[in-house]
């Protein structure tokens, strides 16, 4: 069977996006990524769309706003995908398993998502329906409560971890910086993120404002084949490996503090790709709230259940670490439109390998890792990938 590659790829501005429909942020990702693989619409076979929606706004059926965006696309299967937070991963593995039966050669994947069009409360209420609803639907704060919680849990059992969430606060602005693409340029520094202020206030439990992603609007695209292809305008990357481990979904039926679900979709994903954490040149990985970024810390295997706050204290995850975590800012900077963000995420890691990532790239990146989750690492995606 051929190796997955990614041969193209498109991303948008992600920020508070009003004057952009959907159909325009799907096209302003789509065309980009299809022009870099040197193709054309007509070569594309199929369209895998992750669109999480909830709510945020009127049009559902959103694969079929590819061939409005784009209408060379008129007749060209699409399917949307949706797996809460994981929805553009998802949408990946749908495409690959498309290829893989060889009924697709070449696949589009666009996630995109507008979510500035409701008010900030009704933003939570509708992200907490990515929780077990009969349980947690009434948690105040929204989704930021569910893992407000989580935090409170892990403090109470293992001390208070707030340096290490506003170190890792403050070492995803300044990856950010360097993204063209982020909602966030902006250096923040450990200080303003270790403490409370009028501009950075607690929002859950020991959560502040500066510990949560943000609210955003825009999209990205990939252009997945089964082969590389001659005329691309940037080199292939091609998977490793890739695994999804579910978990779990009510809380109460697991330790919040340990992402088990995470750890085993770890385990397996290095495993089958014959590698270990020290052969990572960088990860990028799901950071929806700082404490979840400590707690895959643990997952991936850096450190022991309840000591993942050495690692970003002992500057391993920084961008002159051991093991970069996070060089495109990640969600925390970059933004989180939740069916952009597995995708984005595979961009990102896209442009590291592929040495396009400009000033966020890591010298010498030729092995990368994505991990992806929906909800509270309840669904677990996680991609190796390597330089073509």
């Amino acid at each position: 069977m051929n190796t997955p590659h990614i041969i193209g790829w498109g991303h948008t501005q992600f920020g508070k996006l009003d004057n952009l429909d959907l159909e325009q942020l799907l096209r302003d990702a789509a065309l980009p990524a299809i022009a870099s693989a040197g193709l054309e619409p007509a070569d594309i076979d199929g369209i895998f769309i992750g669109h999480f929606n909830g709510g945020f706004v009127r049009q559902d059926f959103s694969a079929a706003l590819a061939a409005v965006a784009i209408p060379e696309f008129r007749h060209t299967p699409a399917v949307r995908m949706e797996n809460a937070c994981a929805t553009g991963s998802a949408a990946i593995w749908a495409a690959l398993d498309a290829l893989a039966s060889g009924r697709v050669k070449r696949a589009l994947v666009v996630g995109m998502e507008k979510m500035n069009t409701l008010p900030n409360v009704q933003i939570g209420e509708t992200l907490l329906r990515c929780s077990y609803v009969k349980e947690e639907g009434d948690t105040p704060g929204g989704f930021a409560g569910v893992f407000g919680q989580i935090a409170a849990g892990y403090f109470e059992r293992f001390g208070d971890q707030s340096d290490a969430l506003a170190a890792i606060s403050a070492k995803n602005h300044a990856n950010g910086v360097h993204n063209p693409y982020a909602h966030m340029r902006r250096d923040l520094g450990f200080d303003f993120c270790r403490q409370p202020s009028e501009k950075n206030p607690f929002v859950a439990g020991p959560l502040k404002r500066s510990d949560c992603s943000l609210v955003s609007d825009g999209a990205a695209a990939l252009v997945l084949s089964s082969e590389p292809v001659s005329g691309a305008a940037v080199p292939a990357v091609r998977w490793r490996s890739r695994t999804q481990v579910n978990e779990f979904l009510p809380l109460s039926r697991r330790d919040p503090t340990r992402f088990e679900g995470a750890a085993l979709a770890w385990s397996r994903g290095l495993h089958a790709a014959n590698a270990s954490l020290a052969d990572l040149h960088f990860v990028e990985t799901h950071d929806c709230f700082t404490i979840a970024e400590l707690l895959e810390y643990e997952a991936m295997g850096l450190a022991p259940h309840g000591q993942g706050a050495r690692v970003i204290l002992d500057g391993v995850t920084r961008k002159d670490g051991k093991l970069p975590v996070n060089p495109s800012g990640g969600l925390k900077s970059r933004g989180h439109p939740i069916g952009a963000t597995g995708v984005s995420q595979h961009v990102m890691a896209a442009m590291q390998l592929s040495g396009q990532a400009g000033a966020m790239q890591i010298e010498g990146a030729r092995l990368g890792a994505v991990f992806n989750m929906g909800g509270a690492a309840v669904a677990n995606y996680l991609s190796v990938l390597e330089a073509a």
